[in-house]
């Protein structure tokens, strides 16, 4: 029986060598092979142009409205076509009907969609894609409000793409993880491999290592757990997952903000006193030629809860404002990086292969663009504008990368596409090279304000999905069998349970033994063989030893029987003990499963008591934040009233000074024209005076002449014309006294204009004018004649005088003497104020008498008198001024 069992085992251990052997064969033959790329995205630097390209996938997301009377502009009408009509009050098209165009898309999901199928159609495809060894980009993209951060992130109860995509990747690998510090990141966008010891040795090095004091804050506050974002009904799971390899997630989170790149999980030590401001990082080429951030943090993690407590780390840093059309607008690009690394098990399936070239690594990179906003409606200033413009200047150069690559793509062009224009596209501009699938989800707010943005989004969308982007080649990990850890299970299960068997069966085998050493106690066997009949020794000693074996025998069995006696009584005493402690442990049992439910009953009520907390904790941190923002807006406000209550001060303050002084101006000019009136008045009267005294100058001539033709009786003979009788004779007057009484008579030689005077004047007469011979020329002395005035001249005089001639409407020429005072202005210079216009015009005695046809003796004499005096000039003034002219 022990030949069989040993022999037993020599087998199976021949059959496990032999195993061994050929794995080993194959390993080494593996080993032998040429060194394969170090990650399947990462081909050698001629790579062959791919035949299978894909078009980018654009998704489009419609938000809800925020109320139910608002207009909306947007219209579902299939599951992959929107169509953008033009809200109330824009200009309509020729044919008198609102402009409604349609844009089509891989997929469109409306306001009723939840989180669960957005990620089943869109994220899903690519966890599976990560897990196989290829690389994916998913960003958000839309105009600011649009729901881009939410269909991203999620909230409490409505987990977004992120969490639910860490979800799935460690629902499917969770059981395949290596250890921490399996795989370390070698800072040049490789991932190096270690040992189990050195592995171990990592792990309690970075246990040792100090915590980096954070900085505090006033209020510490829950952050939301995985659980309050993705319920466990909802969990997925990739079911094609390779179990003969380890796997390892590491995480980043970065965001460009201002074109600068900020790593979010960097732990930088808090300075009270100098606090530093964090640094940016830099953009660098591996020697692949693939981008990656240099100096970026990369946190390994082993659960779906852990790397959710990172992300959320890094979301807390992210930059957000309040803006007029988002109260939690993001500033920032954030780029949320999930790398996977894995490598094959060794031939044994019990350790990772020692091979830094079969380690391939896979990324998925999770983007929240900041959304594109117009200064106009958000009237930002400062810094929020010219975070802004640089928002805005990044969009439309991944715009114009988009369109660049279509050009080429479509025209077979091969223009320069402007990567590095912007850090997000230079970050990500091997995705669009051909390493890896790219997905754009389109978040639109129907509401009819932000019509024209989306309208350009939609434009953007539509151009998008012409661009096509290489689909990766799905490459083998190694050449070793498939099924190693499942073969290694099974032997490690059978090794046991065969263990298990030889434990048991040990003390028959020790039975055995000690039986075989009590016989080779016994006294042993004479010779048996009787050659001569005669024989009479053998035959005694044989039964003599047979005697003396059989004694011991029965002293063995004796020996036997009161051990086991004793055994006996010894396992029933134990059997009494065990049967007792067996009722012990029953009651214990008992008592601990009531302890345990009263201890799950307690741990549900805390949990559950720790979820309201945690939903009170983030809506009070919602309200405190809304408080904040309302307080802002009271402070901007009331500066904003402030500023208008000094501004209508000043108003009215300058509206009485105005006042004061419009009543001044208007004092004054009812001063002016009550004393103009007053003179014009004067004037009229003395005109009217004038007139009078003519008139009865002529009476009196008039009936002088009929009292002399009545004394003389000579009717027909016609009378001498009566002298115009002196105003120094002529004392007996009917009319008032007037000045021209005084006047002496016209002189038939030139006039004196009324420019003659004590002061100098500047005679400006132009090249232009004609000479007149008349006997009535003005004539000013004391003055400087120029044709064309100029400072110097200007300087010497305090009088101005402009000879002006013009065609006036009975044909005859027309002057006009402008008169004006010379001052000096604060500048230095010289300034003329016209005061007068004094005009001087000829007129012809026959002309003037052919107009007259009447016959009466009164329109003789009046044509006779006015024959017989000399051409006075008719004078008007500009400003009102009546001149007086001596007849």
């Amino acid at each position: 029986m022990t030949l069989r069992k040993t022999c037993h085992r020599g087998n199976f251990k021949s059959r496990r060598g032999g195993l061994c052997s050929v794995e080993r064969s194959l390993t080494t033959q593996t080993m032998q092979r040429p060194n394969k790329g170090k990650t399947p995205r990462r081909p050698g630097p001629k790579k062959a142009a791919n035949i299978d390209k894909d078009p980018v996938g654009v998704y489009c997301r419609i938000r809800p409205l925020g109320a139910e009377d608002e207009e909306c502009c947007l219209e579902m009408i299939s599951s992959s076509t929107i169509q953008l009509h033009a809200p109330d009050g824009l200009k309509a098209n020729r044919n008198g009907e609102y402009k409604e165009t349609q844009y089509s898309f891989k997929k469109a999901f409306g306001i009723n969609t939840n989180q669960l199928e957005l990620f089943e159609d869109v994220a899903k495809p690519l966890i599976e894609d990560l897990i196989h060894c290829k690389n994916g980009l998913l960003f958000t993209y839309g105009v600011t409000g649009s729901g881009k951060t939410f269909t991203m992130t999620g909230s409490p109860g409505e987990g977004g793409l992120l969490p639910r995509s860490l979800d799935m990747l460690f629902n499917s690998i969770g059981p395949f993880q290596a250890k921490r510090f399996v795989f370390k990141p070698d800072d040049k966008n490789g991932m190096e491999i270690q040992g189990q010891v050195d592995a171990l040795l990592e792990r309690q090095k970075r246990e040792s290592q100090p915590t980096v004091p954070k900085t505090p804050s006033s209020r510490q506050k829950a952050d939301p757990e995985l659980a309050d974002m993705i319920n466990s009904e909802e969990a997925c799971k990739s079911e094609n997952v390779d179990e003969d390899c380890c796997y390892s997630v590491f995480v980043s989170y970065i965001e460009i903000y201002n074109n600068y790149i900020y790593d979010l999980l960097e732990d930088a030590p808090f300075d009270p006193i100098r606090p530093k401001a964090p640094q940016s990082k830099i953009l660098r080429e591996d020697q692949n030629h693939n981008m990656y951030v240099a100096g970026c943090t990369e946190v390994e993690v082993k659960s779906t809860e852990e790397a959710f407590e990172v992300f959320w780390k890094g979301q807390k840093k992210r930059r957000i404002a309040n803006t007029e059309l988002n109260r939690e607008s993001s500033r920032s690009h954030s780029v949320f990086t999930v790398k996977l690394a894995q490598a094959p098990l060794d031939a044994d399936g019990d350790h990772i292969l020692q091979d830094k070239n079969q380690v391939n690594v896979s990324q998925l990179c999770l983007v929240d663009l900041a959304g594109s906003e117009r200064t106009s409606r958000t009237r930002a200033e400062g810094s929020r504008l010219r975070e802004a413009g640089n928002i805005n200047q990044s969009l439309m150069t991944l715009r114009t990368c988009m369109e660049v690559l279509r050009e080429n793509q479509m025209c077979g062009t091969n223009k320069m596409v402007p990567y590095r224009d912007s850090k997000v596209t230079h970050l990500f501009k091997n995705y669009f090279d051909g390493e890896g699938k790219v997905r754009m989800i389109v978040c639109v707010n129907p509401k009819a304000d932000d019509y024209d943005e989306t309208m350009l989004v939609m434009r953007f969308a539509e151009m998008t999905q012409e661009v096509e982007v290489a689909r990766p080649v799905d490459r083998p990990i190694c050449g070793l069998t498939a099924g190693r850890r499942h073969r290694n299970r099974v032997f490690r299960d059978e090794m046991t349970r065969r263990m298990d068997e030889r434990g048991g069966s040990g003390s028959s085998v020790d039975d055995t033994a000690l039986l075989d050493q009590m016989m080779e106690s016994l006294p042993a066997l004479p010779r048996c063989e009787l050659l001569d009949p005669a024989d009479d020794q053998t035959l005694p000693r044989l039964m003599e030893v047979l005697e003396r074996r059989h004694r011991v025998r029965q002293m063995m069995t004796e020996q036997f029987n009161k051990s086991a006696t004793t055994l006996k009584s010894m396992l029933q005493q134990f059997d009494s003990q065990i049967n007792s402690k067996e009722t012990f442990l029953h009651d214990q049992r008992s008592k601990l499963s009531e302890k345990e439910k009263v201890i799950n009953s307690q741990k549900s009520e805390l949990e559950r008591l720790e979820k309201k907390s945690k939903t009170l904790e983030y809506k009070i941190d919602i309200l405190q934040k809304t408080t904040n923002m309302y307080e802002q807006d009271k402070r901007s406000l009331q500066q904003e009233l402030e500023t208008r209550e000094q501004r209508l001060h000043r108003e009215l303050t300058e509206k009485k000074r105005m006042e004061q002084r419009m009543q001044g101006m208007v004092t004054d000019t009812k001063h002016k024209w009550e004393k103009e009136c007053e003179r014009r008045v004067n004037a009229k009267q003395l005109e009217m005076q004038n007139k009078l005294w003519v008139k009865d100058e002529k009476l009196k001539q008039l009936k002088a002449i009929v009292t002399e033709s009545s004394g003389s009786g000579f009717p027909s003979e016609r009378p001498e014309k009566p002298e115009r009788p002196s105003r120094e004779r002529d004392h007996t007057r009917s009319a008032s006294p007037s000045p021209l009484q005084t006047a002496p008579p016209v002189r038939p030689t030139h006039r004196r204009s009324h420019s003659a005077g004590g002061e100098k004047w500047v005679d400006h007469k132009p090249a232009s004018n004609l000479d007149l011979d008349t006997v009535m020329q003005p004539i000013i002395p004391n003055s400087i004649k120029v044709s064309t005035p100029n400072e110097k001249a200007l300087s010497k005089c305090q009088k101005y005088v402009l000879r002006h001639q013009e065609l006036a409407s009975d044909g005859e020429i027309e002057t006009k003497l402008i008169k004006g005072n010379v001052f000096k202005t604060r500048g230095g210079g010289q300034a003329v104020q016209f005061t007068d216009i004094e005009t001087l015009r000829q007129e012809c005695a026959m002309a003037s008498s052919r107009k007259r046809h009447s016959g009466s003796g009164d329109g003789a004499a009046h044509m006779e008198d006015i024959e017989n005096r000399a051409p006075v000039p008719s004078t008007s003034s500009n400003l009102g001024y009546q001149k007086r002219r001596k007849p």
